[in-house]
């Protein structure tokens, strides 16, 4: 394992999107598992495209989720300046982040995915997609923004709150059964987590109790599936993250269809969530890899990945 001691790791936090405070919360947790193996880890709160990091560090740890972060902008100013940085590249950031061009890359690649409608909300193009559905802005993380609707007074709200994220929504089929998400480690596929929300979807008040203590879910790791269905499962995980030409990590959203236990990947998330309560960290702790070493593994990855 690659030795970090008395590297300079300049962790990259905040932002200035919605998921700030995630992001905040993350840099706590690998701010500490990088000084256990010995880094010297200097956190550096980015707040837009002005921001330092020290003259000698190794490489820029890139925790920042969602909007400048995990869309490509930050990975293009780090090229630009010829530092180091973990994760995803420019272009499969940028892929990975619109869930309408990820979309796009699914269905080239065979990849099952839902059937979908980028929705132009005051275009002339009518809405093609029945209920149920779901509407997501297509450049959002952490579910911010997501509407499950069963009936049209559900599609009226879900669309006036659509408008608050931009011009269009991604509509797609709503897939009855269990939320799966699988990690990616280089070419190691993580087990499949089932997320289990005791009440609604796992929108942002279920993946961050902490944040409001008002959510609660369930996780089970590795997932109660039989061997052929954990395949399928991982199998479009993998595919999902190639077609996207993803790098070095990752955590694809999958449902899995109670009718049939067929898989329908959602989306790639390049820079997931590593908090106490974030799931890669789970899924790698299942096959033995703890957090420090998760982190250093990612570390090693994105050197070899961008040397």
């Amino acid at each position: 394992m690659l030795d970090l001691t008395g590297k300079t790791i300049a962790l990259l936090k905040g932002g200035p999107g919605n998921e700030r405070t995630v992001s905040l919360k993350t840099a706590e947790s690998v701010a500490e598992a990088l000084r256990s193996v010995g880094a010297n880890v200097v956190e550096v709160d980015v707040t837009g495209p002005e921001f330092d990091v020290p003259a000698d560090t190794f490489i820029a740890m890139n925790l920042i989720h969602g909007t400048f972060g995990e869309d490509g902008q930050l990975q293009a100013i780090l090229e630009s300046r010829g530092i180091r940085y973990t994760g995803a590249g420019v272009l499969s950031s940028r892929i990975c982040f619109d869930k309408a061009q990820s979309k796009d890359k699914f269905i080239a690649a065979d990849v099952p995915t839902p059937r979908s409608q980028n929705y132009v909300l005051d275009g002339p193009e009518p809405l093609a997609i029945g209920l149920p559905l779901v509407s997501k802005p297509p450049r959002e993380g952490s579910s911010v923004g997501v509407s499950i609707c069963r009936t049209e007074d559900d599609l009226t709200k879900a669309l006036v709150e659509a408008k608050k994220f931009g011009s269009s929504t991604l509509v797609e089929d709503f897939v009855e059964g269990k939320e799966l998400t699988i990690g990616i480690l280089g070419d190691k596929v993580l087990p499949i987590i089932h997320i289990e929300p005791v009440e609604g979807f796992y929108d942002i008040n279920n993946k961050y109790p902490w944040m409001n203590g008002t959510g609660k879910t369930l996780y089970h790791c590795p997932a109660e599936l039989d061997a052929e269905t954990t395949k399928r499962v991982q199998d479009a995980a993998m595919a999902a993250f190639k077609s996207c030409g993803t790098e070095v990590y990752g955590r694809v959203d999958i449902m899995l269809r109670a009718s049939d236990n067929a898989p329908f990947v959602l989306e790639i998330n390049t820079i997931p969530g590593m908090t106490s309560s974030s799931l890669l960290p789970k899924a790698a702790r299942a096959v033995g890899i703890e957090f420090p070493e998760l982190c250093t593994r990612i570390i090693e990855l994105s050197l070899t990945a961008r040397p």
